[in-house]
């Protein structure tokens, strides 16, 4: 249920950070190299910030687009993902009504690599461990300028297959005097049910220098308050025939389609309600001196503290074994379960990040055409990093089955969400009373990870101060240690616990889900109870199991060396710019996996069988390796003044995600019957490699005034693919693992057998050897990638009015086909997508209305993809500056309140169906 509610929290003006932030003038660097040339821009308010984006644009080599600040402490959007997404090229993921992660030019998160200050920083998870850090976890604030590079570059770091970006915070040595911004929000949610409809962001930044500016201190910080809701309809997947199909009505399925007459079932039908608290800290502290003319030192330390927590409740059943009819296509769409059971879930769910960064950048200009920069740091990153590092709780209860007195189930999958179908007429009561409800389950599951890197670099520059078509050389080395260390526990069992003591309320349905058509037809009721008071009560009962724990971790070391020519010349009278390089990447991977042996399998019941350890860690270690040379080359001509074109090929790689590196074998949830599946990871795996085309012509007009149209191609090779291979596995003492669900003496024996079951309940070597379905990441899939981005905007004279409008189409030369189950890989990410946006300023009022559009997607690919819906959002911001030193602003998010849709193969397979509702943030910002 929506409460729109505005409880108004005290911000107090003592709470002001009082600080500096970015000057009328920002820093345009061409490249995220410390050897980068640099050009002072002034920069005020979005006719400024979009000309200087421009300028930087026009006056790289290879193909760039950035974005700068509009003001002292004041980015375009108040989430860096949201602005990034107003490029060409560039889109989207969004959690919880947030940008988190950014796909350009139809590759995904993972193909993309993030730099701060040109330097690669941790970044840790309980999904796992990631290479680039999330946008959630740095304020906008403190950010001067962002740089996407979409062609390989020599003294870039690799690692971005779609681009690699830089995001870039101040210096006090930018300013050259004293600057400060302070900025205090109320952040207006419109989903929150728990919580504070209003919550506070406090942002500052001061900056200065001192004695004869030789010396100069910043200090950055911002503390943000987030409560947020969330309603979600869906499943929990849908699985290829699964049911029996003697049950199933498949007359309707096109068979010149579905040749074999595939059908997917739905593991359940799902109604849940999200209630989230985010806090957010960010803060920065940067020194910098100049001993002498000559030298310049920079020390920076950057912090971040992040956590969520999450409040879940849920309303399901599941479809053990189904009566239904299918479409078309094979789908289940009208499902009947009858003398079944309902379920109902409770989480809660916290994750805790902390990064911490130390670096040190030293500046010597050793003569007048030499120049060396040396850059280090040392950055880590942890998630949970507490001693308890469970991150969920869950807990289920249910109707018990009686034969013959269940609930019967349904569902109809025709529509944007389904159509939900409860009798319980036979049961005293109602399903939902509390008298009717048993235990079920408990599941605690922990993820503890230090992500640390390492990293140190010496660039160098060489100037021609004479006269020459070569201008100057670059040339560096660059030394990557990248260390993560991860602890995952697990806790999973079925328990039989009086209820008497846990608070259970029920609560109607409402508003929940009410931008889509037919959530009158969903679960009535919602169960609210605490999954941590149910775990309470399964600790007093001595109902607890002892977690299994397992650790892994990996080792990558990379070493590079790079140099680069640039010239400048003229063909035909035309000015003529060339950047010519190339780069060498030797890496080095050495990962581990720490876990108990597989003693047995124990037969619990006709729905679990458990996986028994014998408590002794073993450790595994693996190695593997690789080298690349990657050259580029750069072209841009001025056929006019005001109009360049350019060419650029480059060859780049991306490296395998880290969590794929991790060689321990997990067993996972394997059920009587099966399915019998495996995970295995893989140390030798091949980072992608990528042949990049670029052809593009630019105008650029007066004041800022451009438009571009860019053709790019890329031939990608080493896709990352899950190969499915059928094999035995091992107990820890070398024999096969048996299956003891096949003999009848253990079903007679343990209807419900306890965690600690008698030798009928345990494999036997007389029981069925186990044929597995391991799945194990390989280097597989080519793909050629090719598109177009179309890119203009313009200033409507001396009015104060403007626009920009860009859009962007890619293609694949091998599409999705849903019918094909044995396709091993689809590219994540890959869409068309555009934006526009409309503004208008004055010497104190700004004005801006953005849209922007996302085309069908798919998220990840699997056994059964992840496919996103097309989505669009508008945006508004405006602000009103009552003098030179004091403004007031607000910005609306969603305006339109739009809900994210996400199915599998096809679209009546609905995976998720969320909704958030609109977000605004209102309040004053000062500058001194």
């Amino acid at each position: 249920m929506k409460n729109n509610r505005f409880k108004l929290n005290a911000i107090a003006a003592s709470l002001l950070v009082a600080g500096a932030g970015l000057s009328t003038s920002a820093i345009a660097q061409d490249n995220a190299g410390a050897n980068d040339n640099v050009e002072v821009i002034n920069v005020s308010g979005i006719r400024g910030s979009l000309a200087s984006s421009a300028n930087i644009k026009r006056e790289s080599a290879g193909v760039v687009d950035a974005i700068t600040a509009e003001d002292i402490g004041k980015f375009p959007d108040t989430n860096l993902a949201e602005s990034l997404q107003r490029i060409t090229g560039v889109s989207i993921d969004r959690s919880n009504n947030e940008g988190n992660s950014v796909s350009v030019r139809g590759f995904g998160p993972g193909f993309n690599l993030v730099t701060l200050n040109g330097r690669q920083m941790p970044t840790s998870s309980v999904t796992g461990p990631a290479r680039s850090f999330n946008f959630r976890e740095i304020a906008a604030e403190a950010v001067k300028g962002v740089q996407v590079y979409k062609t390989g570059k020599a003294n870039v770091t690799g690692g971005g297959i779609g681009a690699s970006i830089n995001i870039q915070t101040a210096k006090p040595f930018d300013y050259g005097e004293f600057k400060a911004f302070a900025s205090a929000q109320g952040v207006i949610d419109t989903s929150v049910d728990l919580g504070d409809s209003i919550t506070p962001e406090l942002s500052g930044m001061v900056s200065n220098v001192f004695m004869d500016g030789k010396f100069g201190v910043l200090l950055s910080a911002s503390l943000s308050e987030r409560h947020s809701g969330r309603d979600r309809v869906g499943t929990d997947g849908w699985v290829r025939n699964r049911g029996n199909r003697s049950q199933i009505d498949t007359t309707a399925i096109n068979t010149s389609n579905n040749q074999e007459q595939n059908f997917w079932t739905p593991w359940t039908a799902v109604s849940e309600r999200f209630d989230s608290e985010r806090d957010r800290l960010n803060a920065q502290l940067v020194l910098q001196a100049a001993p002498t003319d000559d030298i310049v030192v920079t020390a920076d330390y950057t912090l971040t503290r992040f956590e969520e927590t999450s409040i879940t409740n849920r309303s399901a059943y599941w479809f053990d074994d189904p009566f239904g009819t299918t479409d078309e296509n094979g789908t289940l769409v009208n499902i009947f379960d009858p003398d079944d059971e309902l379920n109902f879930w409770a989480w809660q769910y916290l994750e805790k990040k902390e990064n911490d960064s130390f670096g040190l950048n030293i500046e010597w200009q050793a003569s007048e055409s030499l120049k060396f920069t040396l850059d280090v740091h040392d950055s880590e990153s942890k998630s949970n990093p507490d001693e308890n590092d469970i991150y969920e709780h869950i807990a289920n209860l249910k109707n018990p089955k009686f034969d013959g007195l269940g609930v019967d189930i349904g569902a109809n999958f025709t529509g944007e969400i389904p159509s939900i179908f409860v009798d319980d007429s036979k049961i005293p009561g109602s399903a939902y009373d509390k008298a009717n409800l048993v235990s079920d389950l408990y599941q605690r599951r922990g993820f503890k990870m230090d992500n640390g890197i390492q990293q140190l670099r010496l660039d160098g520059i060489w100037e021609n101060l004479e006269d020459g078509a070569l201008t100057s050389i670059n040339f560096g080395f660059q030394s990557t240690k990248v260390e993560v260390d991860s602890a995952r526990r697990g806790e999973f069992n079925f328990v039989n616990i009086p209820l008497s003591g846990l608070d259970v309320t029920t609560r109607p349905l409402g508003s929940a889900s009410d931008q889509f058509p037919g959530q009158e037809n969903l679960f009535p009721l919602f169960l609210n109870y605490s999954a941590r008071q149910f775990i309470d009560i399964v600790t007093a009962e001595n109902q607890l199991i002892t977690p299994n724990i397992s650790e892994n971790g990996v080792t990558e070391e990379t070493d590079s060396l790079y140099v680069s020519f640039d010239f400048e010349t003229e063909f035909n009278q035309l000015p003529v710019n060339l950047n010519v390089g190339v780069r060498y990447e030797d890496t080095d991977v050495t990962s581990y996996t720490v876990q108990e042996g597989i003693q047995s399998l124990n037969y619990r019941n006709v729905e679990e069988l458990q996986v028994v350890f014998d408590g002794v860690e073993a450790r595994q270690s693996i190695g593997g390796g690789y080298t690349r040379i990657l050259p580029n080359f750069d072209f841009s001509m001025e056929v006019t003044e005001d109009l360049i074109t350019r060419f650029s090929y480059s060859s780049t790689i991306g490296k395998p995600g880290l969590g794929f590196l991790f060689p321990g074998t997990n067993l996972n949830a394997p059920r009587p019957e099966g399915p019998f599946r495996a995970s295995q990871g893989n140390p030798n795996l091949l980072p992608l490699t990528s042949d990049n085309f670029d052809i593009a012509l630019e105008w650029y007009g007066e004041n800022g005034s451009t438009a571009s149209v860019t053709y790019f191609r890329k031939y990608v090779e080493n896709f990352i693919v899950q190969s499915e291979q059928l094999r035995e596995l091992s107990f820890v003492d070398g024999t096969p693992i048996t299956d003891p669900s096949a003999a009848s003496v253990a079903r007679d024996a343990c209807p419900d057998s306890s965690t600690v079951p008698n030798s009928a309940c345990l494999s036997r070597p007389t029981d069925p050897v186990i044929t597995w379905e391991v799945n194990t990441p390989i280097n597989l899939e080519d793909r050629e990638v090719d598109g177009w981005e179309f890119n203009a905007q313009y200033f409507f004279g001396e009015t104060g009015f403007g626009a920009v409008a860009n859009y962007t189409l890619v293609n694949v030369n091998q599409d999705f086909d849903p019918f094909q189950t044995n396709q091993a890989f689809s590219l994540p990410g890959l869409s068309d997508s555009g934006n526009l946006v409309g503004f208008y300023e004055n010497d104190q009022l700004q004005v801006r209305l953005a849209y922007n559009w996302r085309d069908e997607f798919i998220q990840s690919a699997g056994a059964e993809p992840v496919i996103v819906e097309s989505y669009g959002q508008w945006d508004l911001s405006a602000s009103y500056d009552i003098n030179d030193t004091v403004s007031v602003f607000v910005d609306a998010i969603n305006l339109t309140d739009e809900t994210t849709r996400r199915f599998a193969r096809f679209q009546r397979q609905l995976l998720d169906a969320e909704q958030y509702g609109p977000r605004f943030n209102i309040g004053v910002r000062a500058k001194f």
